[in-house]
């Protein structure tokens, strides 16, 4: 049995050897569980289940809570774990043990794979989570195979370099479309695991249990897991898919699927939201699938091909010269960080934004834009500015960390954008402005909504 195997399903150019060798004569087939929070439509889990099933032994399921993961705080935390807590009642369904250990993850992976014939993992873009994976193929003594679950498209293969927009990316997803936006198959598993035992955290004390930033409350509409995922998603299908090209430019308005915090977390797969629209048809659905496809991989494809994605030399040529070149233009306003997080700005609308996000864990995706635009003005340098968006996406929304909020925070300072008009602070960086809300929709009813949450 090799280590690579061609399914329709999981086409091979989703399997990645991180480290070959033999299989080990093991008790059982380890999947670490890190960025795919599913049990359904997950490459990687079907993927570990077959190779299980091969070699006629069980399959072990570790997640790995840890205190230390970067910017997370009792927000993200508390969502996670609630879909933690779904995932592993699933997999018990499936007789698939889920192992959830207070632990530093590359220890424990390296720990509990000396027991395993082949370790499993899932694919990691971010530069943090994959170095995790590196450590862990330096001391591990069995093969590892990493599987690409949280892309339609696996990465490597829409571009094997950083794409400079959407536009050159787009076509390149759309010639590989058919091959890889299919159903995963959910394998029988043919040896059982919850017989076996392991020390575990106790999920219902999962929280109190870790020492993590508690400033940042849970929020009372972010429920997290997968059944939870779907119901979102099958009322935005029913009810608002229709209208989308319409209202999902619109923050006045419900307009939006709000699948992002649960594609953050892996709580659904993109294939099967994708697949979900598609059946629907009708408006809505093209523009849908080019935010959901395009814009979703073009920020993946960001991080995982430009190593400063986290600071503003990831941004084109054009940018960085033309926002050094104002660097010292004198500034209207200039808010410090903590007037910024506290939505303390002469500007109602900006303040409106900043109040969403620190209530809802979310904020409009137009907002988003016009919030990044004015940090930059008002803040004494591009590179504060960019830190401080960073610090703020990352801190309150509940898909901060992610690629997506990532490319967002940058587009907002000329990634994957075009030069346009000189100005001042900007330079030629796309500029935005209240005067441009209220072109494009009632930002005042905006404003009461917010406030009246």
């Amino acid at each position: 049995m090799g280590l690579i195997a061609d399914h329709e399903d999981i086409p091979k150019e989703r399997q990645c050897i991180l480290k070959g060798g033999e299989i080990k004569d093991g008790n059982y087939i380890l999947y670490w569980m890190q960025r795919a929070q599913r049990s359904e439509f997950n490459h990687a889990l079907e993927y570990a289940v077959d190779k299980a099933n091969s070699l006629e032994i069980p399959l072990v399921v570790l997640f790995c809570l840890t205190e230390d993961f970067k910017d997370a705080n009792l927000r993200h935390y508390h969502f996670m774990i609630e879909g933690l807590n779904e995932v592993k009642h699933e997999l018990e369904d499936r007789d698939i043990i889920l192992v959830v250990k207070h632990s530093d993850p590359v220890n424990t992976v390296v720990d509990m794979s000396k027991e395993s014939s082949i370790t499993v993992v899932d694919k990691a873009y971010l530069a943090h989570t994959r170095n995790w994976r590196q450590e862990i193929t330096k001391k591990i003594d069995v093969p590892v195979i990493e599987v690409d679950t949280d892309l339609v498209i696996p990465v490597e293969e829409t571009s094997d370099k950083e794409e400079y927009a959407a536009r050159t990316i787009r076509p390149k997803i759309q010639n590989l479309l058919k091959k890889y936006l299919k159903p995963v198959k959910e394998r029988n598993v043919t040896q059982s695991s919850l017989d076996l035992s392991f020390d575990c955290i106790d999920m219902e004390k999962a929280l109190d249990s870790l020492e993590i930033d508690a400033s940042v409350k849970p929020v009372a509409e972010g429920i997290g897991g997968s059944s939870k995922a779907k119901k979102q998603l099958d009322y935005f299908v029913k009810n608002k898919l229709e209208d989308y090209p319409e209202c999902s430019n619109d923050p006045s308005k419900d307009g939006l699927s709000n699948m992002s915090p649960y594609l953050h977390f892996g709580q659904i797969s993109p294939i099967y939201i994708a697949l979900e629209v598609k059946n629907k048809g009708g408006e809505g659905v093209e523009g849908f699938l080019e935010q959901l496809i395009v814009r979703r991989e073009l920020a993946f494809n960001f991080v995982y091909y430009n190593e400063d994605y986290e600071n503003i030399n990831c941004l084109p040529g054009w940018a960085r010269e033309t926002l050094e070149k104002h660097k010292n233009d004198e500034r209207e306003y200039i808010y410090s960080r903590k007037e910024l997080e506290e939505a303390r700005t002469h500007d109602e609308y900006w303040n409106a934004a900043q109040k969403e996000m620190l209530k809802t864990g979310k904020m409009h995706g137009y907002m988003r834009m016009y919030w990044g635009k004015k940090i930059l003005e008002w803040s004494e340098t591009p590179e504060e500015a960019y830190h401080t968006s960073l610090y703020l996406n990352n801190k309150y929304e509940l898909d901060g960390r992610d690629p997506n909020g990532y490319a967002g925070v940058a587009w907002c300072f000329g990634k994957h954008d075009q030069a346009w008009k000189e100005r001042k602070i900007y330079g030629k960086v796309r500029y935005m402005n209240a005067n441009g809300l209220k072109r494009k929709f009632d930002i005042e009813r905006y404003v009461r909504k917010i406030e009246g949450s």
